[in-house]
């Protein structure tokens, strides 16, 4: 039996909506991965449950009162920062897992093995708990954010993070997916964002709209670079167009800046020629 004193150990963030945060915090990660409870009567969804971790698992159980209470897990994707606790916990209550089909990708958690691969705009239903699917490729191929229509949040996964920007890494990450499945966002209706990394973001359209204006500005650093420079290499590219990032992250900084060459080449913009890159004029 569910009491509510259980949900002491979890931080509100709606009306029937909790967060439980990972303790693997990082550059990558921020203070930690978040894994939303969405709450029914007694019974829950997690949402990203998680790094394999015994203390995060713990704290999620104690949060839902037992894994019995446990009615589904769904993972926005495949790293394993985001879903290798799904099994664990599927292990203990017996829910299904519910996700993207997984890609071929060294990155993704193996482990994960979704019950139920869901499809965009499918919706699924806790109780009176409305879940929307929606299919938002751009970080990774198989990546899902996940509306609670009932409240209108959305958890974004990787998908936006509060306080910095996502990393795109191809093959799996494309830049013109991430930019079309940002703006794909703003056609349903959102009161909050409920990232994987960070806190709730209060102005989603305010925000999202920002990080499509940063990524095209920088796109437009890299349109200036080539430009000016003559068969340029990444390592140097990487230094014109993130001068306002910090030298360390530049191997970070370097995946993006291929995902904007990539999204510029599949618009005949610019093309590679023997690790150079070029505008084509």
């Amino acid at each position: 039996m569910f009491e509510t004193s259980s949900l002491a150990s979890a931080v509100p963030v709606g009306e029937c909506l909790y967060r439980v945060t990972a303790p693997n915090p990082g550059p990558m990660t921020g203070a930690g991965t978040n894994t939303y409870l969405v709450r029914d009567g007694d019974r829950f969804a997690v949402i990203d449950p998680g790094p394999d971790d015994e203390r995060h698992k713990e704290a999620i159980l104690a949060a839902v009162g037992g894994a019995e209470n446990i009615a589904m897990i769904l993972v926005t994707h495949m790293h394993p920062d985001h879903s290798p606790l799904a099994l664990p916990l599927a292990q203990l209550s017996g829910a299904g897992i519910y996700g993207w089909s997984r890609v071929e990708d060294e990155d993704q958690d193996v482990s994960c093995q979704p019950d139920q691969v869901v499809s965009h705009d499918k919706v699924i239903m806790l109780g009176q708990q409305r879940i929307r699917c929606l299919h938002t490729p751009g970080h990774v191929d198989n990546h899902v954010c996940y509306l609670l229509e009932n409240e209108q949040i959305v958890m974004t996964g990787d998908h936006l993070m509060q306080g910095s920007t996502v990393v795109i890494i191809p093959p799996h990450g494309k830049m013109k997916e991430y930019i079309e499945s940002l703006q794909l966002l703003t056609h349903y209706p959102l009161r909050k964002l409920a990232p994987g990394h960070g806190e709730m973001i209060d102005t989603p359209l305010e925000e999202i709209e920002s990080i499509i204006r940063h990524r095209l500005a920088r796109e437009q650093k890299v349109i200036n670079a080539l430009e000016q420079l003559v068969r340029t290499p990444m390592d140097e590219l990487v230094r014109v167009v993130y001068d306002d990032v910090p030298v360390q992250m530049h191997p970070l900084a370097e995946l993006s800046l291929l995902a904007h060459l990539i999204k510029l080449q599949e618009e005949g913009r610019v093309q590679s020629s023997e690790g150079r890159w070029v505008f084509i004029r």
